[in-house]
């Protein structure tokens, strides 16, 4: 079972935070790191029931509270069983918190493929969707470098296509 949680607490009350997550997939999408990564689309608006997904990985959308959550459940790639999500918590009225959650079950090669590839390729991936939500209330991160393995990764996936 992969149980991997990232979250940042930000100077922002939930509501302002939980406008950027009801943005995701749109064209004005604050949240998603497209600029670096494979662009996350849904097949229309983000609702219960939309299907969509980033590169390779796809998803229905399970669960949505507008401003408080999302939930999604894995169609693909085979052998990743489970679901990812974003959640916000408040922290008194001026700080919340972004949580995103993978839970999932590994079966077939992906009980390689994530430990040897995709999680590193995620936590890269939600950490810049992490610091995407700080620079949309004015915090100025520069984009952050990727780790040895993750540029490799990267290298690896172009020369494949």
């Amino acid at each position: 079972m992969v149980v991997n949680i990232h979250a940042r607490e930000y100077p922002v009350s939930a509501e302002r935070l939980g406008a950027l997550l009801d943005g995701l997939g749109s064209p004005g999408d604050q949240l998603w790191p497209g600029h670096r990564w494979p662009a996350l689309r849904f097949d229309g608006p983000l609702r219960t029931g939309a299907k969509g997904g980033h590169g390779p990985i796809r998803y229905t959308v399970e669960a949505y509270e507008p401003g408080r959550s999302l939930r999604c459940r894995f169609t693909g790639p085979a052998g990743f069983i489970g679901w990812h999500g974003f959640d916000i918590e408040p922290v008194g009225a001026d700080r919340s918190i972004l949580r995103h959650t993978v839970r999932a079950e590994l079966r077939q090669g992906m009980r390689l493929q994530w430990p040897l590839a995709i999680r590193w390729l995620h936590d890269a991936c939600v950490e810049d969707a992490l610091d995407c939500a700080a620079r949309a209330f004015g915090e100025a991160l520069p984009d952050r470098p990727f780790t040895p393995a993750v540029r490799l990764l990267r290298r690896l996936k172009r020369r494949s296509r």
